[in-house]
């Protein structure tokens, strides 16, 4: 539990650095001179270059643990950020940007597999998630307005260097805290010889290719807060950085408020997720049509929905990646986030003049639907076994 403490702690740090950024980057773009499609790029560039971090995190994490993943994520990520406060051009903002994107895809997936493997029970599993999610969104509920406010107060390069600075001290404070090995490989131990895998059945090769249909629904949830936040800082103009970041701590308290409602974990997955998906694109939906109702109420409500949405999918990824491979299915996550948050801005930028880019989030939500399997006993299967059993 000690380690779990010390590891929210670092993610609350780390979350809120990188939150306090979204209100801020596309006015700081602007006034380097870069047109809406350029920001596309760059927000798209960002996730573009998590995808070599991932591949690489999800087989060395599961090697070599995730204490010096999460360093060196945390110590790269803010030393660029350094470097980005003197940035001048367009240009370097984009490269920057591209490197952060590299250095932080180590982040996730490390601290996902250290948390799953602080115990080896499904349901104390679920609830170190849950504090993930209860973490990260206190985090982004604050941060977004104090990001705002700090560069009304520092501008820029103030706020960038000050952002940096924080993101080194935590990624000192993780290097004497968190354990070299993973509680789980210490308690398991290495065994010398494993014994030779057993051919699967068909039915068990049936169930592996529908797990892997599952990876896609993080793509399009990603590709949608990708035109979220592409979107929500250009509609408010360079000047709204401000209401920017109040909208999207308001996002966030509506994520808090579910995330809080701790009986909703014993309703099954499948409904959750469902629900979910359908509220998140009924709010894009809204956002797209209805202008005329203030923005502020339908982004709690989308938070709302992703307070129910994040939790249900960490339990699916954690029954997927039993067998002491959390950090390559953590990994496979992140690479299907990363896509989808490269392919969102960059979609939403070369089409904004045609359609609006909150439409383009509500059909890929209403996609992601689709890839729900029509039997809800197949769908809650595939997500956890027996979790809602008298034993679970």
């Amino acid at each position: 539990m000690k380690t779990a403490l010390w590891l929210y702690l670092f993610l609350f740090l780390a979350f809120f650095d990188l939150h306090a950024q979204y209100p801020i980057l596309t006015p700081f773009a602007m006034s380097l001179g870069a047109g809406p499609a350029f920001i596309g790029w760059m927000m798209g560039m960002y996730s573009l270059t998590h995808l070599p971090g991932n591949l690489l995190a999800g087989v060395l994490v599961d090697k070599n643990g995730s204490r010096r993943y999460i360093v060196f994520s945390l110590v790269a990520a803010g030393a660029l950020l350094l470097l980005q406060a003197y940035a001048q051009l367009p240009w370097h903002l984009l490269v920057l940007r591209a490197a952060s994107g590299f250095a932080l895809a180590f982040l996730s997936p490390a601290c996902m597999t250290l948390l799953a493997s602080l115990s080896d029970d499904s349901a104390t599993q679920g609830k170190y998630m849950s504090g993930h999610g209860i973490v990260h969104t206190l985090a982004s509920v604050v941060s977004p307005a104090a990001g705002a406010y700090i560069v009304h107060r520092a501008g820029y390069s103030g706020t960038f260097s000050t952002l940096g600075w924080l993101l080194i001290a935590t990624g000192i404070m993780a290097l004497v805290s968190v354990p070299k090995h993973s509680p789980a490989r210490v308690r398991a131990g290495a065994p010398k010889t494993m014994p030779a895998p057993a051919e699967p059945s068909p039915a068990g090769r049936k169930e592996a290719k529908t797990s892997r249909r599952y990876y896609l629904l993080p793509f399009f949830i990603s590709c949608s807060q990708g035109v979220l936040f592409f979107e929500l800082p250009l509609s408010q103009g360079q000047d709204g950085m401000v209401s920017t970041g109040v909208l999207l701590s308001l996002m966030s308290l509506g994520a808090l408020s579910t995330l809080s409602l701790m009986f909703l974990n014993r309703l099954s997955p499948a409904i959750r997720i469902a629900a979910a998906l359908l509220a998140m694109a009924l709010c894009f939906f809204t956002l797209a049509a209805f202008t005329g109702i203030p923005a502020g109420a339908v982004l709690f409500l989308l938070g709302a929905a992703k307070g129910v949405l994040f939790p249900a999918m960490a339990s699916l990824f954690i029954s997927l990646g039993n067998g002491g491979h959390l950090g390559r299915t953590f990994s496979l996550q992140s690479i299907a986030m990363s896509l989808g948050a490269f392919a969102g801005p960059v979609a939403a930028g070369q089409l904004r003049g045609y359609v609006s880019p909150y439409f383009i989030a509500f059909v890929l939500l209403m996609t992601a639907i689709l890839l729900l399997p029509p039997k809800g006993d197949s769908l809650r299967s595939a997500y956890h076994p027996g979790l809602n059993s008298p034993a679970a």
